[in-house]
């Protein structure tokens, strides 16, 4: 049995913001979606990585990469 953790509205938003910013490194290593052969260069937008820049911060993660993906464990465990 696991426990639910209860984010704050910063550490909810800090990863949120960080599952963003995987869908979308996600994305832009997908090949599947143009020409067979096509190689696109992976494209994260600079909005998208200081959205998840600032989500940390106010959260005050920066720096705790250990607490920040225990709490994104318990709001997105793996499949």
């Amino acid at each position: 049995m696991t426990t639910a953790t209860v984010l704050t509205d910063h550490e909810r938003a800090a990863v949120q913001a960080y599952l963003r910013l995987l869908h979308t490194v996600r994305a832009g290593f997908d090949t599947a979606s143009g020409p067979p052969g096509a190689a696109r260069p992976p494209i994260v937008p600079p909005s998208v990585l200081a959205e998840a820049d600032r989500a940390l911060e106010a959260a005050g993660l920066t720096g705790n990469e250990e607490e920040f993906f225990r709490l994104l464990r318990s709001r997105h465990p793996r499949p």
